[in-house]
């Protein structure tokens, strides 16, 4: 419901670039080749660049390795990775399909994440080994832990396709499990079963042949058409487009199921289809299984497409035919709506092999009024008969979290008033009415009680961590308090209802329970990191009060350990409280030195309650991360930073957010500049804002309806909201009942208002809901027509964030730019004026 939020930090401080030095001529053309001069209107393909070394050092440092612990709670498992890929690899064949990117060379995703080395560290003990024998250069994905804890498998991709491999703990050495290719395109490709011998695999069919070639010429029109009926849909990307978009999307997306041995024996299940789900019961004896089928659509993504729901043995045989779903393409936009009838399938985590799912019970309709929403259903082997009543929901079904017989969380939600519940339910006896445990507003951050702890079972199912004969929970928080985030861990007895905390967070380090490794010994592992340490692994002996480092991860970027830090206070003229990180340039003292510059870097949030919008997030003792997209990375080269001052819209009871949004957003910026220049910090006549995603929406609606800045960083953003007529980020209305609202948030319709300069950069393969390229195009197109200052930076290749290390390093360089000519060098507006 939310664009992704990646804060994204502008690049900010005072480069070469822009100041006369002793360069060549030649340099100093080639500097104006890649910079237009101002008033020139201009479009050119510029070679990548790169920014202040300060900075490329910044952006280059490695980042903290990922840790998982193994479900013994014996061993943990370290994975490395890269922050930034080659472009590359962003340049290889990619295929945008129902929502899917594909990459046609492997048959898997073509922008996963991925690992280069793994290790191995005992986690009570000195005993640590690197896993061997891996294909290099090393890209691993998809890790999983066996669920007896003695292997580790993963997936390898190599040049033509990816490949399952697996580790032994006990040697560190890698290899191959078989010979078959795996078919990653619309899932994950793999699984365990309960045995910790054999894996469920979904794998390239052996005659699948060559892809289907598109034809020179068409066999007629793409038609679509609508008989009456109301199908609304958001703004997808990535859709099918044509009958050949079809037929790739079945070639790469049909898969095998195979049941892989550690031997490498591999036996075919079934036949050949486009699977997106082969998940084995608990118990190992079935397989449920999820099959798309046509008819496609052209206006929805994947998971809206009809599909089948069977249970299938170990032989492929089918069971049982639980479902058949059509497309589902006459969801409601309200928030809370789902498809009608029966969704969200899953094994019960606790029992042998018993189904699970939701039936909407008013009619999926997140707009209509109802008592209650939805019903739970069981269904155990052999899955005849009809399903077993379960739990009544009065809110939206959220998930449930499996214990034993008499205990399992049900969690449900609603989105219009923030309401979110916990309850006990008894899956063994369906007749008993649940105990509702928590009933708050998800908003309310500072009466979080926190998030049931759980464990991996013999089988490799997760289920409900417990002490005392199955009385006692464990629950783990962010601990959110008006004194920052200190994370915690409580006991949670079920009969009374009442918690008994077991640690909390101190300063001056931010510290995050991570496993509970013995629930007698009250033994923690906790990830602990300070604003200048970073973030390591301990083991706490809670009863002895001691405690000793698992890692020891060195700084990463030990020229910026002086850096100052403080968590500030202040209100919005309505007196609704806000908070804000403040970093301090190396060397700059408040009250002596003149005000440094200062970038503010945001990102705007929909309340409906001003209480819960005044609430502190954060925490001052988090480690200082400098990653590229780290606003604080410009403090390096002089600026003060404002990072996440908090720009809430509060829409309380039947009011709407956005009926007051621009309103709300400017009161925010204005109280967040007049904090800064009240403590000495920022120069008035010196502030950048910035922001990524709906960030860069909120930056050029505050130059569209404030003077407070100068500049404008505005990264992957969406600025006509009537091109995204059917609800975006919070809003719920469509443009037809609310046209008022879309035409005032949208800053396109106010771009003759824009009078600071303003730096646009989207990715070109942008494939996230909304933020189409073209709005940043059409936005960069009408400042232009009415003679504004700025700048479009299309990345090649780049999606929604940005991989790629030369992208990154050029957004900054261009952005340094900017940041030195329109804010550090900038000339107050009252000499600028008299100028002109």
């Amino acid at each position: 419901m939310h664009c992704e939020r990646d804060l994204s930090g502008a690049a900010h401080g005072r480069p070469a670039v822009g100041l006369i030095t002793l360069m060549t001529a030649a340099a100093l053309l080639a500097g104006l080749a890649c910079v237009p001069a101002v008033g020139a209107a201009s479009a050119t393909s510029v070679p990548y660049r790169m920014p202040p070394p300060k900075v490329m050092e910044l952006i280059d440092a490695p980042p903290t390795p990922l840790v998982s612990f193994g479900p013994n709670n014996e061993w943990m498992l370290i994975a490395e990775y890269p922050l930034h890929i080659p472009i590359a690899e962003l340049a290889q064949p990619e295929l945008r399909l129902a929502g899917n990117r594909i990459n046609p060379r492997t048959n898997g995703p073509s922008r996963e994440w991925y690992f280069t080395a793994l290790s191995l560290r005992r986690i009570t003990g000195d005993t640590e080994r690197e896993i061997t024998g891996l294909p290099q250069p090393a890209h691993i994905t998809r890790i999983r832990w066996s669920p007896d804890g003695t292997r580790v498998a993963f997936v390898c991709t190599q040049d033509d396709g990816l490949t399952l491999w697996t580790a032994a703990v006990a040697d560190g050495r890698a290899r191959r499990v078989s010979d078959v290719k795996l078919n990653g395109a619309l899932t994950a490709p793999y699984e365990w079963l309960a045995d910790s011998r054999t894996l469920v695999a979904l794998t390239v069919p052996a005659d699948r042949g060559d892809p289907p070639q598109e034809p020179l010429v068409p066999e007629g029109p793409v038609v679509q058409e609508n008989l009456g009926r109301k199908a609304p849909a958001r703004t997808y990307q990535d859709l099918l487009q044509n009958a050949h978009d079809e037929a790739l999307y079945e070639h790469y997306g049909t898969a095998q199921v195979r049941r892989i041995a550690l031997d490498g024996r591999a036996v075919a299940l079934g036949k050949p289809a486009m699977i997106r789900r082969a998940a084995p019961s608990p118990d190992g004896r079935y397989l449920l299984v999820e099959t798309l089928h046509r008819p496609y659509s052209y206006s929805l993504p994947e998971y809206r497409f009809p599909y089948r729901v069977e249970v299938w043995d170990l032989d492929g045989r089918i069971v049982a035919q639980i479902a058949d779903r059509p497309l589902a393409d006459q969801v409601p936009i309200a928030y809370g709506s789902v498809p009608d009838g029966p969704r969200s399938f899953g094994w019960r985590a606790d029992s042998d092999a018993t189904l699970c799912w939701a039936e909407a019970l008013d009619g999926g309709d997140g707009g209509s009024e109802a008592g209650e929403r939805d019903q739970l259903y069981l269904l155990p082997a052999p899955f005849q008969g009809e399903p077993q009543p379960w739990v009544t929901l009065a809110l939206r079904y959220g998930g449930v979290t499996w214990g034993r017989g008499d205990l399992a969380i049900v969690s449900d939600w609603w989105w219009k008033t923030r309401r979110m519940r916990a309850l006990r339910a008894y899956p063994d006896q369906p007749e008993r009415a649940p105990q509702v445990l928590i009933d708050r507003s998800w908003e309310d951050r500072y009466n979080d009680p926190g998030t049931p702890l759980t464990r991996r079972n013999a089988r490799g199912a997760d289920v409900l961590l417990t002490a005392d004969n199955g009385q006692t929970l464990f629950l783990e928080g962010e601990g959110a308090s008006p004194e920052g985030d200190r994370p915690f861990l409580d006991a949670y007895d079920l009969e009374t209802l009442e918690s008994t905390r077991l640690f909390r967070s101190a300063e001056p380090h931010f510290e995050r329970p991570e496993r509970l490794l013995d629930v007698e010994r009250r033994l923690l592992v906790t990830r602990r990191e300070g604003v200048t340490e970073q973030p390591n692994f301990f083991l706490r002996d809670l009863r002895a009060d001691t405690i000793e480092p698992l890692t020891r991860f060195p700084h990463p970027t030990p020229q910026f350990t002086d850096i100052r830090k403080e968590l500030i206070h202040y209100e919005r003229e309505d007196g609704v409280p806000l908070t804000g990180t403040l970093y301090l340039p190396p060397g700059f003292t408040p009250g002596e030195d003149p005000p440094p510059p200062m970038l503010m870097w945001a990102y705007p949030e929909e309340y409906k309650s001003a209480d819960a919008a005044g609430q502190v997030k954060d925490s001052p003792y988090r480690f200082v991360r400098l990653r590229w997209y780290s606003p604080m990375i410009w403090l390096a080269l002089g600026f003060a930073v404002l990072d996440d001052p908090s720009l809430p819209i509060i829409g309380e009871g039947d009011v709407e957010p956005n009926d007051t949004f621009v309103e709300q957003l400017v009161m925010g910026a204005e109280a967040a500049v007049a904090e800064v220049v009240r403590r000495g910090v920022a120069d008035p006549e010196r502030i950048a804002v910035g922001g990524h995603s709906y960030g860069a929406f909120m930056t050029a609606n505050l130059l569209a309806h404030s003077d407070l800045f100068r500049l404008g960083l505005a990264r992957t953003g969406a600025y006509n909201r009537t091109l995204t007529p059917f609800g975006f980020q919070a809003e719920e209305r469509t443009l037809w009942e609310a046209p008022d609202a879309y035409f005032t948030l949208s800053p396109f319709m106010h771009a003759e208002k824009i009078d600071e300069p303003i730096l646009l950069t989207h990715g070109s393969a942008d494939s996230n809901p909304g933020t189409f390229p073209l709005q940043s195009e059409r936005f960069y197109e009408a400042l232009k027509g009415l003679g504004a200052t700025v700048r479009l930076v299309m990345l090649p290749h780049e999606s929604h964030s940005y991989r790629a290390r030369e992208s990154v390093m050029h957004v900054m360089a261009e952005s340094a730019d900017w940041l030195e000519r329109y804010v550090a060098e900038a000339e107050p507006r009252g000499a600028q004026s008299a100028a002109e």
